[in-house]
């Protein structure tokens, strides 16, 4: 992403944040950020897909921090968990994501509404994930409904907490009290034995997540993390960091995100990388480079079955 789109999107955000995505007009917009119209059409094609890569811009930034928190650290600690929720919701509470969502699910607006559904089906799916990686696999077929039931109690903690408080300082204690909470209900449900949801529907909800490629997709961000950090260390020049950002990124959305992958483009991707890292990152692109074998081996696997 460009410079001046970028810039948009941050005055834009700031826009939204201040009056309202609703009460924010594009001319409002092209005012505060100091663009033509022509200019502002160049990069969107209306308001809503502006407030899109307002999200994607965010969840990105916080993806990156929350597995930046596991380098080095065992999946399985509580601890990471809790720092990675309590960094989520100071970052929710800062861009107003939350006041933002209630917004748009009062407009008409089809596609901004089909998009927020993914977020958030994109947000449970992390946290299962999560729940695996703390409370085993043992507990796998309880785990979903489990990450419902947490997700609906961290927001009304999060929700009278904001009542009480204005302070980030509380957050940290919410977060805390709320897992407490869900290892007694993890244990409660795992013993009763009892499932109102299989994590199999997930399969169904979201495209793009590949049946039982869990431990892939771990291995997958335990390589990206330390190359996206290579980046930064041993590329100066903020155009290649931007460009080698990208390329990853790109791998990334076609593994995690899409339906089906173009196994060409992402094998077209990792030349680039290769070719053009000088060895920077040698160990790691060769094991992304398993990974991903691995990945479309998979995929196959499951097409196969079916």
């Amino acid at each position: 992403m460009n410079d001046r789109k970028q810039h948009v999107i941050n005055k834009a955000h700031q826009l939204f944040i201040e009056k309202g995505f609703q009460a924010t007009s594009i001319q409002d917009i092209l005012d505060f950020s100091g663009i033509s119209k022509g200019t502002f059409y160049k990069y969107f094609s209306s308001k809503s897909e502006l407030l899109i890569a307002i999200y994607k811009a965010t969840f990105k930034k916080l993806q990156k921090e929350r597995d930046d928190l596991l380098i080095g650290k065992s999946p399985s600690d509580i601890e990471v968990f809790i720092k990675q929720l309590v960094m989520q919701m100071i970052s929710n509470r800062k861009n107003k994501l939350i006041a933002l969502y209630e917004e748009v699910m009062s407009t008409n607006d089809v596609d901004l509404k089909q998009y927020i559904r993914i977020a958030r089906l994109r947000s449970l799916r992390w946290m299962y994930t999560r729940f695996i990686d703390i409370f085993g696999e043992k507990n796998k077929p309880y785990l979903l409904d489990c990450a419902i039931m947490f997700q609906g109690l961290m927001q009304h903690n999060l929700q009278y907490n904001r009542l009480a408080t204005d302070s980030n300082e509380k957050i940290s204690q919410v977060v805390r009290f709320s897992v407490n909470r869900l290892v007694k209900m993890v244990d409660e449900v795992a013993q009763a034995e009892e499932q109102l949801h299989p994590p199999e529907l997930l399969d169904n909800w979201l495209p793009g997540l590949q049946k039982n490629n869990h431990e892939l997709i771990v291995q997958f961000y335990k390589i990206v993390s330390p190359m996206r950090n290579c980046i930064t260390k041993h590329f100066q020049d903020k155009n290649d960091q931007e460009k080698y950002n990208e390329l990853l990124d790109f791998i990334q959305e076609e593994i995690m995100h899409t339906r089906a992958p173009r196994k060409f483009l992402i094998e077209s991707t990792l030349q680039t990388l290769q070719n053009n890292a000088a060895g920077v990152w040698e160990k790691e692109l060769h094991q992304l480079n398993e990974i991903i074998t691995a990945y479309f081996h998979q995929l196959e696997e499951n097409e196969e079955e079916h």
